[in-house]
């Protein structure tokens, strides 16, 4: 089981996202609580994948075309923290 931990800066978008990409990160909240990253990579609608650059050892899924999350796996204590949700613009920084 892993346990996913939201940055208060998630904390606050939450209220502001558009309810289909929420219903979408509630979903992924709970594929990634059971199964982890094995879990996920078995949904390919995600398009989960790692991030470069100045994101390196963060890793960015899909929730819709324009949105993604973007977290960060510890592995040794088997949790995960989302960093941001937001409509893809993290390339631009």
């Amino acid at each position: 089981m892993w346990e996913v931990f939201e940055h208060r800066n998630v904390v606050k978008k939450i209220p502001k996202i558009p309810d289909e990409v929420l219903k979408r990160y509630e979903k992924w909240k709970d594929i990634v609580g059971i199964s982890g990253l094995d879990g996920l990579s078995l949904i390919k609608g995600f398009h989960d994948e790692t991030l470069k650059g100045k994101w390196l050892g963060y890793r960015s899924s899909r929730l819709s075309l324009h949105y993604r999350i973007i977290y960060k796996i510890e592995e040794k204590q088997l949790y995960v923290m989302v960093i941001d949700i937001n409509p893809h613009d993290y390339k631009k920084r």
